[in-house]
């Protein structure tokens, strides 16, 4: 069930194929190195997907607001808020007020997470060499590239898509 080119649709009396369906191939992708990733942290730091994924964003930008950490790890910010309630219950992070906006927070690492921040960083290295020696150097490069143009392209359509008029974000079927 292959387009002939990046704008053909196949024809409607083809059997559709989930395992050859785009989405569902990155997501089987994505979720089996974000599992395989899990494990590996989870067992060493204890820490869920979610609670990395903040940590790592808030280790990069060092004072980050929870709603900026939903935006660019593409999170949901419930899932967000809890991560961040558990690092900071396990004394991993801390939350102050915005300066700049007495409503928001800023989240900030502690000492304590900014160690264990440093600790995971060369397992995350490493897994990503490891998946990385799957392909040739080419095909790494080649796949960086394709990844990056289709996440912008899938953002500009994401941006052209109707809102539902409530404001609230569109379930997805489960």
């Amino acid at each position: 069930m292959q387009p002939k080119s990046s704008t053909d649709t196949p024809p409607a009396d083809e059997p559709f194929l989930l395992e050859e369906f785009l989405p569902y191939e990155l997501s089987v992708a994505a979720n089996r190195a974000s599992r395989l990733f899990a494990r590996r942290y989870s067992e060493a730091f204890g820490l869920s997907i979610a609670e990395w994924r903040v940590m790592a964003m808030v280790g990069r930008f060092g004072t980050i607001s929870p709603g900026a950490v939903a935006e660019r790890a593409e999170m949901d910010k419930v899932k967000v808020s809890r991560a961040v309630a558990s690092l900071v219950a396990a004394g991993l992070a801390e939350q102050g007020p915005d300066p700049q906006d007495g409503r928001a927070r800023l989240l900030r690492l502690t000492r304590k997470g900014r160690h264990m921040h440093q600790d995971i960083v060369p397992l995350a290295r490493t897994l990503e060499a490891q998946l990385a020696a799957g392909l040739s150097a080419d095909e790494w490069a080649a796949l960086r590239n394709c990844l990056r143009k289709l996440y912008a392209h899938v953002r500009r359509l994401d941006a052209a898509e109707p809102r539902p008029k409530d404001g609230k974000a569109t379930r997805l079927p489960e």
